[in-house]
């Protein structure tokens, strides 16, 4: 009987919570239309992959035909794109300061001449990493691109000399890489980007959507009816509340987690399993990292602005741009307090390299643990909603 009267007493607010979400705006977009915008806006812009045909410029104080087959074999690459020439150095920095090029080739006059006469000429090329990504993509194809070009003259000098093919293609790279990006072969960033993004926003969404529908009920003085209708019970009255908060996120998750890996085929070589428990640990997560702030902190505006900034700290504390291990042993630790670490460790684990969901138990665990969060707090949050008044 007594779980009869508490399944009774969570429906009963479920019902209520659900007449807020139907007719409060805020709810629709915050649950609906900005998880489904953010997921169409991260994986349309970076849907080609990579970044391609970021503008480059070219300083040629050489301008004979070595400097510009240079130039064409540079402007071939799919990532580059060679706009303009400049005179001189400093014109093309300037053009960099303007952000009108990423990044500029400065070939010096009488390169061809020593190259011929093996004298070893000294080009240089100038890349901007104010945008970290393009900065590092025209690295590599400037990079390349003079590597290719010395090879090219040291390959027809040898030739000349009398040297087989393979002795020249031993003296010119002795040691050769075979590459092979695990899970991505593509290299693709849309792969590597999203699926931390595009959740972690959600998650956002969550934490926010959580603190305020637990602290309007103390706002607008509505605390007192909410306990009522649980008849005094404070987990009947927290689980009739997310109950279907929970419907409409595990909704919203799944259609993103099958947008990305069923419609944009994102490679998932941990099968289907992982990613439905990782989409529900991600929702109950949240929830439950929301309604713990708001009992820690029974305010609706400290509250809510310490969700954002938690939520927000986690895209740089997960260790998607940034190795985690790389940073200090502080940050290390802190990192388990964050939902979207655990979230990405998990999804790096069992969905992107295929591991099996026991070696990512510790993660799995922390989600857990952040879902029953609210336990610690409920005598708390009882009494703030019996007791404290709310101030503007």
């Amino acid at each position: 009987m007594a779980s009869t009267g508490f399944i009774r007493n969570v429906m009963r607010v479920a019902r209520r919570e659900l007449s807020f979400i139907i007719s409060q705006p805020i709810y629709w977009f915050c649950m609906v239309v900005f998880p489904l915008l953010v997921t169409v806006f991260f994986t349309s812009l970076m849907n080609e992959g990579q970044p391609q045909d970021m503008p480059v410029g070219v300083v040629d104080c050489d301008n004979t035909s070595t400097s510009r087959r240079l130039i064409r074999n540079l402007d071939a690459f799919q990532s580059t794109h060679v706009v303009a020439r400049y005179p001189s150095v400093s014109d093309a920095r300037k053009a960099i300061q303007r952000n009108e090029i990423y990044a500029f080739l400065y070939i010096p006059e009488g390169t061809a001449e020593r190259l011929t006469a093996g004298r070893q000429p000294k080009v240089s090329y100038y890349y901007s990493l104010t945008s970290l990504t393009a900065g590092a993509l025209l690295f590599k194809d400037l990079k390349t691109i003079t590597t290719l070009g010395s090879a090219a003259v040291g390959q027809t000098t040898m030739s000349a000399r009398g040297y087989t093919l393979r002795q020249i293609q031993t003296f010119l790279q002795p040691i050769v890489i075979d590459l092979h990006p695990i899970s991505n072969p593509w290299t693709n960033y849309n792969i590597y980007l999203s699926t931390m993004l595009v959740p972690g926003l959600i998650m956002l969404f969550i934490f926010l959507i959580t603190a305020y529908s637990v602290g309007t009920e103390l706002k607008f003085g509505r605390s007192r009816g909410w306990l009522a209708t649980a008849d005094g019970d404070i987990v009947a009255a927290v689980a009739g509340k997310l109950l279907p908060q929970t419907a409409v996120y595990l909704t919203i998750m799944y259609a993103h987690l099958y947008y990305i890996f069923g419609v944009l085929s994102f490679p998932h070589p941990g099968g289907v399993i992982p990613i439905l428990l990782l989409g529900l640990l991600a929702v109950l997560a949240s929830q439950g990292f929301g309604v713990f702030m708001f009992g820690l902190i029974p305010s609706l505006r400290l509250s809510m602005s310490t969700c954002s900034l938690w939520a927000v700290l986690s895209f740089s504390i997960a260790g998607s741009a940034y190795p985690l291990a790389d940073m200090d042993a502080p940050l290390q630790s802190l990192a388990w307090l964050f939902p979207l670490r655990h979230y990405f460790m998990t999804y790096q684990i069992t969905i992107f390299n295929g591991f099996p969901l026991a070696d990512a138990w510790p993660h799995i665990t922390a989600l857990a643990l952040f879902a029953l969060l609210p336990l610690t707090i409920l005598r708390r949050l009882r009494y703030a909603m019996l007791n404290y008044v709310y101030m503007a």
